[in-house]
């Protein structure tokens, strides 16, 4: 059967990306890729189907944070106009709860699946599905996703929710629904959970895609491509692979964890779905979400040169946005990915520190990043470098070591904040250690959710460190970073209007009294709560090394 536009028809089946409540939102990284690729085995099987993206829509509201997040008044809570500044409100992103629910009695769906990725927005998920119950209480629900697979039981205490679907939705979501439409037992469903009359919960293991090839090509018709453009082109997000073959403690998905094995697509599949979403729109942007993406030196120079022949005059760009594995890198094959269309080397650093890499079993690989951002100079690249901070066990002066590290070297840093990953090795490492958090909308990085041997404040200050390190960047890259602050007292007031400006004053004052500070409305300047020892080590660390920007070269 055809697919359905989305809009008003009635379907068969229809998908749901729940809203989200955070403090910020990188709205061009939601596509609902996973909804589309259950959706084209759905059609495959003969439903029509629609995508409800309830993140598709760029408006938000403030709201009041679950009582879970209250004590984050402390790290955010006063506005701050600064350009290195973190957060501050509250938001509500996306349609609401009653929009979405409003779709689905519009639509009349047998059956609806709302997609419950991460655990911080399990709350979410169970709110849509209360939605789209009270507007159309006709369907069933199934809620799928990593939340509902780790966290079954916990899922079904939603009086809303019907089913779970555990592993991946492509292999069991169209038997779910063809045992519907018969009426047939639902035992045989993989993965599958479902309340027995009388009996408990049936709790089916996870199901796993063995051949990521022998599933249809994802169904991106149905997603709202309009709402993903950059630069009124095309964006869109591709996935190569599955799983990861390494055995990171952090990762949910890798070796370490009870996730599937590694498992690649060929690369003439890819290339087939990059055909159908270069000729259905004018993309311009192409986000590979995997970081396994370049582990197969053959395998990724095949579809480097497959981009680079079939596209080479659609000025593209490429990213891989989640960081790629340094010692998989070299020049020739850096110099492949400039002619295809990246601009940007993301790459997963982790830490320097060889006793954290040993805890988090993973390899030193700062001389592979080395060599990978001297490459990147040369061929004029940039480049954003990934760490992990607050880790269980992790030191916090080891963490501002490595920003000075990354301070020296032409690179933007990019610092995580550790949250405990359902699945993880690390995860079970916290529930042992007491170290979990109370309540699932604690599970983000933005409540420093973790607090062991670097505390909550530690891991603020060095967020703030981060942020204030690539501003400073910025000024380098422009001739204009402040040597030393003015002698004498610090600023009281700045003109909140130019906030480049303005910056530049906090940093100069952050050089010269080691205060990290915001601009409030009224242009009143103020101090963050931050832990003087870390400053002040990250200040001495910075007096040691030169300072580098993100676009300037030495060549």
């Amino acid at each position: 059967m055809s697919l359905s536009s989305g809009k008003a028809a009635v379907c068969d089946v229809l998908l749901v990306q729940p809203p989200m409540e955070e403090f910020y939102l990188t709205a061009k990284r939601t596509v609902p890729y996973g909804l589309a690729c259950i959706a084209a085995v759905l059609v495959q099987n003969g439903f029509s189907v629609s995508i409800v993206d309830g993140l598709a829509v760029k408006k938000s509201r403030i709201i009041d944070p679950p009582a879970a997040l209250g004590d984050l008044g402390a790290f955010y809570g006063r506005e701050d106009l600064s350009p290195f500044a973190l957060f501050h409100h509250f938001r509500h992103y996306g349609y609401s709860f009653e929009h979405i629910g409003a779709r689905v009695r519009e639509q009349q769906p047998f059956l609806v699946g709302i997609s419950s990725l991460f655990t911080a927005y399990a709350g979410e998920a169970m709110e849509t599905a209360r939605a789209v119950k009270r507007f159309w209480p006709h369907c069933r629900v199934v809620m799928g996703g990593h939340h509902p697979t780790v966290f079954p039981r916990e899922t079904m205490a939603c009086e809303a929710v019907d089913f779970v679907l555990r592993g991946e939705g492509e292999g069991s979501m169209a038997l779910l629904a063809l045992a519907l439409k018969k009426n047939t037992g639902l035992e045989g469903v993989p993965g599958i959970v479902f309340r027995r009359p009388g009996a408990g919960l049936y709790v089916g293991e996870p199901a796993w895609i063995d051949d990521l090839d022998s599933t249809p090509l994802p169904a991106t018709q149905l997603v709202d491509q309009s709402f993903y453009q950059r630069k009124k082109r095309g964006s869109i997000s591709v996935v190569t692979a599955r799983g990861c073959p390494m055995h990171c403690t952090y990762c949910c998905l890798g070796a370490s964890s009870a996730h599937a094995p590694f498992r690649r697509r060929s690369v003439a599949s890819v290339m087939a779905e990059l055909e159908v979403q270069m000729d259905s729109q004018d993309v311009g942007f192409i986000d590979f979400e995997d970081e396994n993406l370049s582990l197969d030196r053959g395998w990724f120079l095949s579809l480097l040169d497959g981009i680079s022949a079939r596209y080479g005059s659609r000025d593209l760009e490429l990213r891989a946005m989640n960081g790629l594995y340094a010692p998989s890198l070299d020049h020739g094959v850096i110099s492949a990915m400039k002619q295809a269309g990246f601009r940007t080397l993301n790459l997963s650093l982790g830490s320097t520190c060889k006793e954290q890499l040993a805890r988090f079993k993973r390899p030193d690989v700062s001389l592979a990043l080395d060599r990978c951002l001297e490459s990147a100079e040369t061929l004029g690249l940039e480049a954003v470098s990934y760490l992990i901070a607050a880790a269980p066990g992790q030191d916090p002066r080891q963490s501002v070591r490595d920003l000075v590290y990354l301070g020296a070297r032409r690179t933007l840093v990019g610092l995580s904040i550790f949250y405990p990953a359902p699945g993880s090795h690390d995860f079970m490492v916290c529930r042992q250690k007491g170290l979990l958090p109370v309540n699932f909308e604690q599970m983000r990085s933005t409540a420093f959710p973790i607090s062991d041997t670097t505390t909550r404040i530690e891991a603020a200050t060095l967020l703030r460190l981060a942020r204030l390190l690539n501003f400073m960047k910025s000024l380098k890259d422009e001739g204009d970073l402040p040597t030393s602050g003015s002698k004498g007292s610090r600023r009281s007031r700045v003109d909140p209007s130019n906030r480049r400006e303005a910056g530049k004053l906090l940093v100069a004052d952050f050089l010269e009294h080691g205060c990290i500070q915001g601009i409030s409305a009224d242009g009143k300047v103020f101090d963050h709560p931050v832990s003087p020892s870390l400053v002040s080590l990250f200040l001495s660390g910075l007096a040691g090394v030169t300072l580098r920007g993100v676009g300037e070269t030495n060549k």
